[in-house]
C-alpha cells in the first residue's frame, strides 16, 4: 500500500516526532459565534432551553465563551 503524500497546504510538514502546532488544533469558527455553535460545541441538543442558555453565555462572555468548550 503506498504512503500518502504530505499535504502541501499545511504550514508545517507533519512529523511523527513533532507535536501538532497549537494554531492547527483549535477549531474556533471565527469571530461570529452563534448560539447554535455554542450549544453544539457543548455537546447539547439544539433546543429552545439550550439556545437560551447559549444566548445568556454569549451575552456574558462574548465569542470567547466557545473557546472554553473547544480543544
Amino acid at each position: 500500500m503506498p504512503t500518502p503524500e504530505p499535504d502541501a497546504s499545511l504550514p508545517y510538514p507533519p512529523s511523527p516526532n513533532r507535536a501538532t502546532p497549537d494554531d492547527l488544533l483549535h477549531a474556533r469558527p471565527g469571530k461570529d459565534v452563534s448560539p447554535e455553535d455554542l450549544v453544539l460545541a457543548a455537546g447539547r441538543d439544539v433546543t429552545p432551553d439550550n439556545l437560551e442558555w447559549a444566548r445568556r453565555k454569549l451575552a456574558e462572555e462574548g465569542p470567547a465563551a466557545i473557546d472554553k468548550l473547544l480543544p
